[in-house]
């Protein structure tokens, strides 16, 4: 069987790592992030901020999932323009460079998948995410776009989550209290974990979502649609 290939851009924690680790065993790996990874052997440095090392890729990818995201809650009248800046490179900028640089590969396989995140905050309005929500509300868009605009070669989807357990939402899970109170926010009385989210990802990727495009999957707890009445 030919080897398959897949780019994570975000791989070194969080939800990229378990992507990675999940996926390792159905791809070869080319991966990217902020800092060094010696557990990934094909990885390669990256901020957002600069060209996309579009080098050291493969000739042909069957999949690409771009993780990068940030978690700034502040008033809408505290954030300055630079965080906005900021938020929308990590979060939207960044996956237009990783996905122009990786198009001629991905166009080499029929039905090659790229995976975006999104979060719960865009769909269901939250207080003091402004900029994530904003950014991610892009990536929305983007996903809708550019899965018309791919099909039918490329299918192209994308992950809402809520507050899930990452390095990423460590300033939220400080105290045993913070966690038991934020968990308790959701229908399913539960934070999400980096596997559950990995495990989304690997369906979209997979052939079993064969057709699934333009879609955003939320991975939420329950929180994006539920009320539940005490």
């Amino acid at each position: 069987m030919a080897t398959k290939n897949l780019l994570i851009i975000g791989a070194s924690h969080g939800i990229g790592r378990a992507i990675a680790d999940t996926q390792g065993a159905h791809y070869a790996l080319y991966t990217t992030s902020r800092s060094a990874c010696p557990a990934l052997p094909q990885h390669r440095e990256w901020n957002v901020a600069e060209p996309f090392p579009a080098e050291f890729l493969p000739d042909a990818l069957h999949g690409l999932v771009y993780c990068p995201g940030s978690l700034r809650l502040q008033p809408f009248s505290r954030i300055s323009d630079a965080a906005f800046r900021e938020d929308w490179e990590i979060n939207f900028l960044g996956a237009v460079k990783a996905i122009q640089a990786a198009i001629p590969a991905l166009e080499q396989i029929r039905g090659a998948s790229i995976v975006l995140f999104s979060t719960v905050a865009v769909g269901t309005g939250m207080p003091m995410h402004a900029n994530v929500a904003s950014a991610k509300g892009a990536v929305e868009g983007l996903t809708r776009a550019l899965a018309a605009e791919f099909a039918p070669q490329i299918r192209v989807n994308a992950i809402a989550p809520s507050l899930t357990d990452t390095p990423l939402a460590g300033q939220l899970l400080r105290s045993a209290k913070q966690r038991e109170r934020l968990a308790m926010r959701h229908p399913l009385e539960t934070l999400g974990c980096p596997e559950e989210i990995a495990a989304a990802a690997g369906f979209l990727l997979s052939e079993d979502a064969h057709w699934i495009t333009g879609q955003v999957l939320a991975v939420d707890g329950g929180i994006g649609a539920l009320r539940k009445f005490t």
